[in-house]
């Protein structure tokens, strides 16, 4: 348990203190980084679906080449396009993220196992998470916020999701800027991890950008339907109706996920006025509030569906907690503001640590490195 407060106190004593915005090459900055990711990538049995993914490790090594490639949407449209061949089995239903299928079978190929895969998989969610925070008012707090929840509990448990949820930091990061292609590149590559990034393509209509709206329209639209058409297409009536919604699958701790997203979107939603004046983006942010506000609504009826989707809306807490100080500055003092922050999300780790359903399975903290 004190390997998790430790890690929570590397950015958390910085945040507090108010340590100016670091450099991108500061040497704190990139060391915190690279302790993360060791943190990530050399955990042995930690996290609750560690089992399941050895499992998936070892069949996706082991599966000849042909069947992978049968299960890839890519190469599914080629054979469409060009040999018209039948489409892929049903037996691959769960193997249809080929960014997650091909880096299992180079890690295999290599000997790196499991660990390399996790590695991997960490640097990247770590990479969107500090490119994320770097622009943001106080990198620090941002980084903060995202330990409890955002590292601890998903990049140390939902390993292909929190990869899609790295790519997605980088193209929140690329989208206040403007760049929406760059937004699209990203979500892409993101949904080759984990299908459900697919539903994140039509923010990119709200970007910064003011120039050319119908044609990010345009884009958007062809984006959506073509990794709509590769990924989901095939299993959407299976998913519905198999897993996530008619067999009543129930995420615990889904309802308090949820509500966490609440109160960062009711802050963005009552000081909106402010917000479009200091930060950009404020439409991207404005229709991830409103997701997560309707989150709330629906998560009694299909638990996991909306547990899954909402995951997405977790940038929103780093978003907004990191610019509070800077947000309601002129009614609060900055320090108080981060203290605040810094002790809120103490007490989420300090909960989810003790009282969580299955903080069992990340208990003890144990790393191959410290072995």
């Amino acid at each position: 348990m004190l390997a998790y407060w430790f890690l929570y106190a590397l950015p958390a004593i910085p945040a507090f203190v108010g340590v100016r915005r670091p450099n991108m090459f500061s040497l704190p900055w990139i060391a915190v980084g690279l302790l993360f990711i060791l943190a990530i990538g050399f955990r042995e049995q930690v996290g609750g679906d560690w089992d399941s993914y050895l499992i998936r490790y070892d069949s996706l090594i082991e599966a000849p080449v042909d069947q992978v490639l049968a299960s890839d949407p890519g190469y599914r449209l080629l054979n469409r396009l060009y040999y018209n061949l039948i489409e892929a089995p049903t037996d691959v239903l769960f193997e249809s993220d080929p960014g997650y299928r091909w880096l299992n079978r180079l890690m295999g190929i290599w000997d790196w196992q499991i660990y390399g895969v996790n590695t991997v998989c960490g640097a990247i969610f770590i990479l969107g998470l500090f490119a994320y925070c770097r622009q943001l008012p106080a990198p620090w707090l941002g980084f903060a916020v995202a330990v409890p929840y955002l590292i601890i509990v998903m990049a140390m448990g939902y390993t292909r999701q929190s990869v899609a949820l790295g790519f997605f930091l980088l193209a929140l990061a690329d989208i206040e800027r403007g760049h929406f292609l760059r937004y699209i590149l990203w979500v892409a590559l993101g949904t080759t991890f984990h299908k459900s990034a697919v539903l994140l393509v039509p923010l990119g209509i709200f970007t910064t950008q003011r120039k050319s709206w119908f044609w990010r329209v345009i884009a958007v639209a062809t984006a959506a339907y073509g990794l709509w058409d590769l990924f989901l297409e095939e299993h959407q009536e299976d998913l519905w109706k198999l897993y996530y919604v008619d067999q009543k699958m129930e995420s615990q701790g889904a309802r308090i996920r949820v509500l966490m997203n609440l109160v960062p979107s009711l802050l963005l939603l009552l000081y909106a006025k402010r917000w479009k004046q200091l930060f950009p983006a404020y439409q991207v942010w404005f229709w991830l509030s409103i997701a997560a506000l309707i989150s709330v609504v629906f998560v009694d009826f299909a638990t996991t569906a909306v547990d899954r989707v909402s995951l997405y809306f977790t940038p929103l807490q780093v978003a907004v907690f990191a610019r509070l100080p800077v947000l309601l500055g002129d009614r609060f003092p900055p320090p108080f503001l981060r203290l605040g922050v810094v002790m809120g999300y103490a007490a989420v780790l300090f909960v989810w640590l003790n009282y969580a359903t299955h903080a069992e399975y990340w208990l003890p903290y144990r790393n191959i490195l410290l072995q």
